[in-house]
């Protein structure tokens, strides 16, 4: 069975301003979006994961307003929501545990960010035994500065991450091929 897994997609990660850099895939939600919608229409296991910074200067910090889950995903009452403090998943959540309780064992992931508890969650996932799909264009990556003093862009820290992930820790799709075979 196939669960879908939305990774921190909250308000407070469209707040360039105090990340201080570019984002990438600014339509990253709506895709998310779409994929929610799919996985609803086909009735199709679905957890919510929600960051809750422990800084509290971060936009993700518990009570302030990044710290919502964004419009475009919004669960329904049904929908767990598993909050963590940390980048991944499945540290100090029962994520594990529901989806094994369920008999989940492939996982389509998707979320923000894709360098810091996108890729963190889709590795354990991995390591965990789950077979993890990541949509790539649901998910995005902000500039790094490197240990060079070098600003790396959001689309080469994107595309970077895709290929450590890829085939070793998780499939990548896209959007539309996920839907397309989610529809057959």
């Amino acid at each position: 069975m196939t669960a879908l897994v939305l990774i921190d997609i909250q308000t407070g990660l469209s707040e360039t301003a105090y990340y201080g850099t570019e984002r990438n895939n600014h339509d990253a939600e709506e895709k998310c979006g779409e994929v929610l919608a799919a996985f609803r229409s086909n009735n199709l296991t679905i957890f919510h994961v929600k960051h809750n910074s422990t800084n509290p200067k971060s936009p993700l910090f518990p009570g302030k307003p990044g710290n919502g889950i964004h419009p475009a995903v919004q669960p329904m009452v049904n929908e767990p929501i598993i909050e963590k403090d940390v980048n991944s998943a499945f540290i100090g959540t029962n994520l594990e545990s529901r989806l094994h309780q369920l008999g989940i064992s492939k996982l389509v992931i998707v979320g923000l960010t894709i360098e810091h508890c996108i890729s963190t969650s889709v590795r354990m996932a991995a390591n965990l035994g789950f077979e993890v799909t990541l949509i790539s264009d649901a998910t995005a990556a902000f500039d790094k500065m490197g240990i060079d003093g070098k600003r790396y862009g959001a689309d080469i820290i994107f595309n970077t991450e895709l290929a450590n992930l890829k085939d070793e820790f998780a499939e990548i799709k896209d959007t539309a091929t996920l839907l397309a075979e989610l529809d057959n």
